[in-house]
């Protein structure tokens, strides 16, 4: 007899659950915590039933970040472990369960009968650069998120305060700009420094490029401003401790910067070569991927991405429509779109193919899509090949 384990992941409790291969229940429902004590009671739970685990395959849902601990466990104890992307087990459920009912318990009975049904699948973990990379630039993001909400914070305490400070300087969040409202963050503020002492500032954080005269339009400015009167000190003090938090987390990204990009050389992936692709969104985009064995065609990267099109199904009737899936990685798709924005501006093949589909009457992000999905069919093609790619310039040269 032969046995197929299937296991929902959480964060702190698992539940496991163990068929056999005419799809009877053996065991239903263990449960145990993501702990080693919790493995070790599983293991023994296992044991006392089945005696022999050699004829056991195990299978779980890749469920955040949470199903790696288990699987490392598992396979350093010699099981063979497949895991199943959770839209696998989605569009599996519909057709084990029909009423679709969803609890931790039908959830790892289902997932081990998908693998009964459909067989193991060869999953291994990514080596573990890429997961040292995956792990930093999803790090990076965050932190780059975290700038931009405390950036729109700024900008609305000087709304209330100094709404003419936005026309001082060309970026607001510039080192000099930074400066100034770290000591002088309200029309008040400037208007009390002495002007030779502001100039001195500006100078010194702009290397010479602000002078007096710059420092003399400033007071002006502030002293006709039409911003607030009243909670000015609260204000002020608010910008002053979001300022020094943006400068904080901004040398954070720097560091980050430095350590992916070690990891990114080390790996030598051509990214950099495609249209659209620079410094900061190659790591995303390869950490993301991961082994690009596992696609066996351009569509199936295209749909981990979620750039593939939606589908909305009535009867028997199937359409879809100019709308993304959505599904996957929302780290991939959100590199790959900012990689289109940027490949239509510099390569003559992808601008044509835009500016073909805008014609035929459809909108900027749907044609925009297009460009994502010829970007991952790039991307699948030189990884695949372990090559550059060729611009149409070098093509005609």
């Amino acid at each position: 007899m032969y046995y197929y384990l299937g296991i929902d992941i959480a964060k702190t409790n698992h539940i496991a659950s163990l068929i056999n291969n005419n799809g009877d229940i053996v065991i239903r429902a263990i449960k145990f915590t993501n702990s080693n004590e919790g493995f070790h009671k599983f293991l023994s739970i296992l044991q006392d039933k089945l005696g022999n685990l050699n004829n056991i395959e195990i299978a779980m849902e890749a469920t955040g970040h949470y199903w790696l601990s288990l699987y490392s466990a598992l396979t350093d104890n010699g099981f063979n472990v497949s895991v199943y992307n959770p839209y696998q087990i989605k569009a599996y459920r519909g057709a084990y369960n029909n009423r679709k009912q969803k609890n931790d318990i039908i959830d790892s009975i289902i997932i081990a009968d998908y693998l009964r049904v459909f067989g193991s699948k060869n999953s291994k973990l990514p080596e573990e650069n890429i997961l040292s990379l995956k792990q930093l630039t999803r790090f990076r993001s965050n932190i780059v998120s975290n700038v931009s909400s405390l950036k729109v914070q700024v900008i609305g305490l000087l709304d209330k305060v100094f709404p003419e400070y936005k026309k001082l300087f060309c970026d607001i969040f510039g080192t000099t700009s930074k400066q100034l409202l770290l000591n002088c963050p309200t029309p008040e503020d400037i208007i009390k420094i002495p002007t030779t002492k502001l100039a001195n500032l500006l100078s010194k954080h702009s290397k010479g490029r602000f002078n007096k005269d710059t420092a003399t339009h400033i007071k002006e400015t502030a002293k006709n401003s039409f911003g607030i009167k009243f909670t000015t000190d609260a204000c002020s003090f608010e910008i002053k401790q979001l300022i020094n938090q943006i400068i904080f987390l901004e040398n954070q990204i720097d560091e980050v910067s430095k350590q992916i990009k070690e990891l990114y050389d080390k790996l030598d992936s051509h990214l950099l070569s495609v249209p659209g692709i620079g410094v900061n969104l190659a790591p995303i985009i390869l950490a993301e991927i991961g082994d690009i064995n596992n696609f066996d065609k351009p569509s199936k990267l295209i749909a981990f991405a979620g750039a593939d099109p939606s589908e909305n199904q009535s009867g028997n009737k199937l359409s879809t429509n100019d709308k993304t899936s959505k599904r996957g990685s929302p780290y991939l798709r959100h590199a790959i779109y900012t990689a289109s924005l940027v490949a239509i501006s510099n390569e003559p093949e992808l601008r044509a193919y835009y500016d073909k589909k805008i014609k035929e009457g459809k909108h900027h992000f749907v044609a925009l899509t297009g460009i994502s999905r010829k970007l991952l069919t790039i991307i699948y093609y030189i990884l695949k090949e372990d090559r550059d790619y060729i611009r149409y310039d070098q093509k005609h040269n």
